[in-house]
């Protein structure tokens, strides 16, 4: 069968079947922490390590597997990778709905971690689709659905929240199967077979895709501060909840509108600056002010007093969530045209390393500082991701200056 021409609506498709996904995953943000409480029957500090541990979990072995969907999808195609990614998911927020014991929730996340991400073809796809002048444009319209995304999933999963704490998993399932069938009739592949290249496990695996790109002496820097920026952003996802729960006793549903919040402020942030800012000042200077700004409101979010202080920090991610449009559009101009695969694999990887440092520190410092083994500060994860910001912010501009980028051995190579 001839491969279909993906028509100029194919990025809308892959921008869909992401809001899908998203939507799907933050479903579940807002009642985990009672989910685990009742569960464990443990209080928020204890359940806030066992969240943390979940999420581990899923993040390593999706640190072994994402390179794999990277290389696949250079070998075999975009859309069987993607699609293979959302069906799996349906089967884990399936078994989570049903799981009697926290062991069965272990038992979903290793699921959904051999899958690994959406994400990683879906970005392909992006880069697939777009000339260079564009890919800012495009990664930025796909970070506006994943803003998109978490303005109805938190808001909808506080909402069911009300008709039992296991209603939001079985809902995310029947969104990620509308997601799988939406995508089997409508996206058609976007990467012709004379673009792609043999599956090599010396790259199709995290070391081996690291390793490789850390001789591409024009991202490796790069690539190192955004691993800084992904550590800190991991506050939100494993401590939000918990922290709000018990700093300000907040229900499900506001932990689900100021999720929903954020995503407001990400979509609106990506309608209104990507397009307009980042050809303005380019893709180094705002991501520069984004990890800037993001900085001061883990700082405001970790000494917050009041519940409304939580709401009005969530406005610095209007200039946070440039950070990685910018970013992978700035990388995604260094790499040859066959890597772009194996380029988006590599920052999969860095997020799921991220996403296993995360999940095991900043819970960590949230339960130390909660249940009296140590001074009463909740909002030390908070503090602690300012910190890291801070830094990445200093690694970023030394990386990503003329001087260090055209002294890189290899940038004429990749630019022919």
């Amino acid at each position: 069968m001839a491969r279909r021409e993906p028509g100029r609506n194919a990025l809308y498709f892959v921008a869909l079947t992401v809001l899908l996904d998203v939507i799907g995953f933050s479903l579940i943000l807002p009642i985990l922490p009672r989910l685990l409480v009742d569960l464990t029957g443990k209080g928020l500090s204890q359940a806030a390590i066992y969240g943390g541990w979940l999420s581990f979990l899923y993040a390593a072995i999706q640190f072994v597997c994402a390179p794999i969907l990277g290389g696949l999808s250079d070998r075999f195609g975009r859309r069987p990778v993607l699609l293979y990614a959302v069906g799996s998911f349906a089967v884990d927020y399936l078994i989570m709905g049903f799981a009697p014991t926290l062991g069965w929730l272990f038992l979903g996340r290793v699921i959904s971690g051999i899958s690994g991400a959406s994400f990683t073809p879906a970005y392909a796809c992006v880069a697939d689709l777009s000339p260079p002048e564009k890919r800012a444009q495009n990664f930025g319209l796909i970070s506006a659905v994943f803003g998109v995304g978490f303005i109805l999933g938190p808001a909808i999963g506080g909402l069911l929240s009300h008709w039992g704490v296991r209603a939001p998993f079985f809902a995310a399932a029947i969104l990620s199967f509308v997601s799988l069938l939406y995508g089997s009739i409508v996206l058609p592949e976007t990467l012709p077979v004379e673009r792609r290249r043999p599956f090599d496990w010396r790259r199709a695996n995290p070391l081996g895709t690291l390793l490789h790109m850390r001789r591409q002496h024009a991202v490796r820097g790069v690539l190192a501060a955004l691993f800084l920026w992904m550590v800190g952003h991991q506050v939100m996802p494993t401590t939000w909840s918990f922290y709000t729960k018990l700093r300000f006793g907040w229900s499900e549903a506001t932990i689900g509108a100021s999720l929903a919040t954020a995503g407001i402020v990400m979509a609106l942030s990506q309608a209104l600056l990507t397009r307009r800012l980042i050809p303005r000042i380019g893709e180094r200077r705002a991501a520069l002010l984004g990890i800037a700004v993001a900085c001061i409101g883990y700082f405001g979010y970790g000494t917050a007093t009041q519940s409304w202080m939580m709401f009005a920090w969530l406005a610095t991610w209007f200039f946070g969530a440039l950070v990685m449009p910018s970013t992978n559009a700035l990388l995604s101009h260094r790499v040859p045209p066959d890597a772009q695969g194996e380029l988006q694999g590599a920052v999969a990887c860095l997020f799921s390393l991220a996403s296993i440092v995360g999940p095991l520190l900043l819970p960590q410092i949230f339960s130390h500082f909660t249940s009296g083994r140590g001074p009463y500060v909740p909002g030390a994860s908070f503090l602690f991701a300012g910190l890291l910001a801070f830094t990445c912010w200093f690694v970023y501009r030394a990386t990503t200056r003329e001087s260090a980028i055209a002294a890189a051995p290899n940038l004429q190579g990749n630019a022919a």
